[in-house]
């Protein structure tokens, strides 16, 4: 009479041809997962079957090819990987970061993550975020700690993603939000006045464009004057300036010019008639002939203008009007401020502001009667 074959509580052994064992089990992922070796005795077998019984009991169960990868991540510390993050990254259109966002990345890397650099991306628990994070804020630096926290978040996910770790643990709530407790007020027409009195020529309408029509520093340095039209309407002419462009500085690189901020960012705001003979004096007194001529170049050059020469002026300005707690980009703020008071919706905001997802081709095609009809509501105001 034939021998059966042992049965097993759990798994299955199949004895060989030469004479050794071969275990095997169905894991909890539904597939059947064998022994990397046979064995030469059958308790040898059972016992390695009942180890697999017992990591699947405690929870701490893992299918050969997942530790595998488990092993690789041990290996693979947090610098590394969030270097080669920062390379293979591309933003929510699909283009690669752009440089300015690529190179502030790897700045935080080399500041604010660096206590966390040489960790195995498996080693990093909630509580060694948790203490990071609490030291960097005690520092007093919590606008760092927030984007630093919201960096590392997005690098983790990937890697949870990619199968090296089993959890994020970045789970403190609200730490990518944190912030300083200091708020910056928009100026008000009267402190906008005194901003551009104060200012050289050159410079007046880089402020008005940067309020009225609320153009981002990158957008308005990179402004040409191909980019400023007329465009005849029923109500009477107004003008337009397109913005498709954005140039940034990178260190060690130079200037870069490329895409705004997003693809909503590409977009033609009409500018408020009480501002376009402004526009005009400046395109005719100190912008160059050529289509291709900055409106805001670096002095008598037609290279784009260093942030550090525009401040230089704006500074004092913003101190004469009283307001020396100003960031440029509170100008910006000025315009959104001044469009909303005027009656626009959320969409023309969201428009002229280059924030919404809709196509700026389709957007303005859509709503550019309308948005005339702002600019001048706008004008409005300011009488």
């Amino acid at each position: 009479m034939a021998k059966r074959k042992p049965r097993e509580s759990f798994g299955r052994l199949r004895k060989t041809s030469a004479g050794r064992w071969h275990a095997s089990y169905m894991g909890p992922d539904g597939a059947r997962h064998n022994a990397p070796a046979t064995f030469h005795l059958v308790t040898d077998a059972r016992l390695w079957l009942s180890n697999q019984h017992r990591d699947i009991a405690r929870g701490e169960w893992t299918a050969p090819g997942e530790a595998k990868r488990t092993t690789v991540a041990a290996r693979v510390k947090l610098d590394a990987y969030a270097r080669h993050w920062v390379e293979t990254r591309t933003n929510r259109d699909g283009e690669p970061l752009r440089d300015r966002t690529r190179v502030e990345y790897i700045r935080l890397i080399d500041t604010a993550l660096a206590p966390l650099g040489d960790l195995a991306l498996n080693a990093i628990t909630t509580e060694t975020v948790r203490t990071w994070y609490s030291a960097l804020v005690k520092s007093g630096r919590k606008t760092l700690a927030a984007r630093a926290y919201s960096l590392l978040k997005s690098i983790m996910t990937t890697a949870l993603h990619d199968g090296r770790i089993k959890s994020n643990p970045c789970i403190i709530r609200g730490a990518q939000n944190a912030s300083t407790g200091k708020t910056v007020d928009p100026p008000t027409p009267a402190d906008l006045d005194k901003i551009v009195k104060a200012m050289p020529d050159r410079l007046k309408a880089a402020v008005l464009l940067a309020a009225w029509v609320g153009a981002r520093y990158g957008e308005l340095t990179e402004l040409r004057r191909s980019d400023v039209t007329t465009l005849d309407d029923p109500a009477g002419s107004i003008m337009l300036v397109s913005i498709a462009r954005a140039v940034t500085h990178v260190t060690g690189e130079g200037y870069k010019v490329g895409m705004p901020k997003s693809a909503a960012g590409v977009r033609v705001v009409p500018i408020p008639p009480h501002v376009a003979p402004a526009v005009e004096k400046h395109l005719r007194e100190h912008v160059g002939p050529s289509p291709d001529a900055l409106l805001f170049p670096a002095t008598g050059t037609n290279s784009h203008l260093p942030q550090s020469s525009l401040v230089k002026h704006y500074y004092p300005a913003r101190k004469a009007a009283g307001r020396p707690d100003m960031p440029w980009h509170a100008l910006r703020h000025f315009g959104a401020t001044r469009a909303a008071l005027a009656g626009a919706t959320l969409k023309e905001l969201q428009a002229r502001l280059g924030h919404s997802t809709v196509s700026a081709a389709m957007r303005y095609q859509h709503t550019a009667g309308r948005d005339f009809d702002l600019a001048r509501r706008m004008a409005k105001l300011d009488t």
